[in-house]
């Protein structure tokens, strides 16, 4: 994906990138120079992993840690260097960041955004932390990003899908690797037109945060451009675990497809909760009753067992891509752990490298100096192709992948197939695309703290 291309497509402005891994910021300014929140002044830097360690998605979590630690690893020079050998940057040297070792402190979002605030603040008060990475939940995404901003530091989102973090709420500090709600919804439209056609009833069922809020909408407004009605949709709490009572309502509605806009056990416990209830064998509307679950993984679909084959859905990585970046980490993250990576770790490490990468492209830990690195990067090697970290909001754009139930598993861990990759110009959108919040979100400015 060349720079001409990038710039002919809107996603980038003439004159940001010196080209993928080459890029020269121009971040020698007064600011540049001035102190900063937790500026580093020995032999080691510490990097605050703010994770889900309880709660529904503490699967996720437990998998972005453990990718955390292998990226922590390989920047001190450990194991095999992990993606910084296909990595199209070349900063990196397996010496810590610009020499200094790097260490870590951990905190348990718990899922919940206030947790989530807490834990990060006391990493940045307490522990010295130059930069918070982490979570699996955009509610909490958002809380933290919002902190990040205010205190001074990088924030390097986790696994967050609502096109708020990005979007609406988007700030100068924050950085985003992962896809979003919109990029889901411009995916799977043209996929299930085609396994399903045109003239589809939907039910959705939807986790009631901001996550749920931009799925739901998105995939309403992607299906139904191609012709699909929306005959409901419902709001579920977050903590809720057994999704009878919202099955139930269904049966009863016309709808011949349901919409889950459900993640981690949340997804696990409906998914199943709808196959008990024999939805999948029933036909509406003289159609074959089909469940859709937007956003998938592959903690997800081994929770969710045989329920998921045959179920369309959509991911941000996964491990059985063959370029030489996702081969690179599925081998070293497999060699450490013993199984593959799920997407979570998958973007979790990545955003660890890429923060590292930042830095020593800098020059500088001040966040100013690594925001500019960030902001209107093109790189490659790491998974999902030729990407961009979009300058005006500070989104990466890739291609996206759309997935499938797998009906003859050859593993615990083979359970979804890729149907389609999604090129990037199909799931890209302008800046202040409604969804995103119009044209009155903005990033605001840096904020480098003390």
């Amino acid at each position: 994906m060349s720079k001409t291309d990038l710039t002919r497509r809107g996603l980038i402005k003439t004159g940001t990138i010196a080209g993928a891994g080459l890029a020269v910021p121009t971040i020698f300014t007064a600011q540049s120079a001035s102190a900063f929140t937790n500026e580093p002044t020995g032999g080691s830097v510490t990097l605050g992993f703010n994770v889900p360690q309880s709660g529904p998605y503490a699967d996720e979590g437990a998998d972005e840690l453990r990718a955390y630690e292998l990226c922590v690893e390989h920047l001190n020079g450990g194991g095999d260097g992990g993606m910084m050998s296909t990595f199209s940057s070349k900063a990196l040297q397996g010496n810590g960041i610009l020499g200094k070792k790097v260490e870590y402190v951990t905190g348990d979002t718990q899922t919940k955004a206030d947790a989530a605030r807490a834990s990060a603040k006391s990493m940045i008060e307490k522990d010295g932390a130059i930069m918070i990475t982490g979570g699996s939940s955009s509610g909490v995404a958002v809380a933290v990003q919002a902190l990040c901003q205010e205190a001074g530091v990088i924030f390097m989102a986790g696994l967050t899908h609502s096109n708020d973090t990005t979007g609406k709420d988007r700030k100068a500090n924050g950085f985003r690797h992962f896809f979003n709600s919109y990029m889901s919804g411009a995916a799977l439209a043209p996929v299930l037109a085609g396994a399903y056609g045109t003239d589809r009833k939907a039910y959705h069922l939807t986790a009631d945060y901001n996550w749920g809020y931009t799925t739901e909408e998105a995939v309403k407004a992607s299906t139904e451009a191609m012709g699909w009605e929306t005959v409901a949709a419902v709001k579920t709490p977050l903590t809720q675990t057994d999704f009878s009572s919202y099955i139930a309502p269904v049966l009863q509605s016309g709808a011949d497809t349901l919409v889950l806009n459900h993640y981690g056990g949340n997804m696990v416990n409906s998914l199943t909760n709808a196959v008990q209830f024999g939805l999948r064998d029933k036909q509406v509307n003289g159609k074959d009753f089909q469940i859709i679950v937007p956003l998938y993984s592959r903690l997800m679909a081994k929770g969710a067992g045989a329920n998921v084959k045959g179920i369309f859905g959509s991911t941000n990585w996964h491990w059985s891509l063959q370029d030489e970046g996702s081969k690179a980490f599925v081998k070293s993250f497999g060699t450490k752990y013993g199984f593959p990576p799920s997407q979570a770790a998958h973007t979790t490490y990545v955003q660890c490298m890429l923060y590292a990468d930042a830095v020593e492209r800098a020059g500088s830990f001040n966040p100013c100096a690594v925001g500019e690195a960030l902001a209107g990067f093109e790189f490659d090697g790491m998974g999902n192709g030729p990407t961009l970290y979009r300058a005006d909001d500070h989104q990466c754009f890739k291609d996206v992948l759309v997935v499938k139930g797998k009906e003859n598993p050859d593993s615990e861990f083979d359970l979804l197939e890729i149907v389609e990759v999604t090129p990037v110009e199909q799931v890209t959108y302008s800046p202040d695309h409604p969804q995103m919040g119009g044209a009155e979100a903005t990033l605001g400015t840096c904020n480098p703290g003390a």
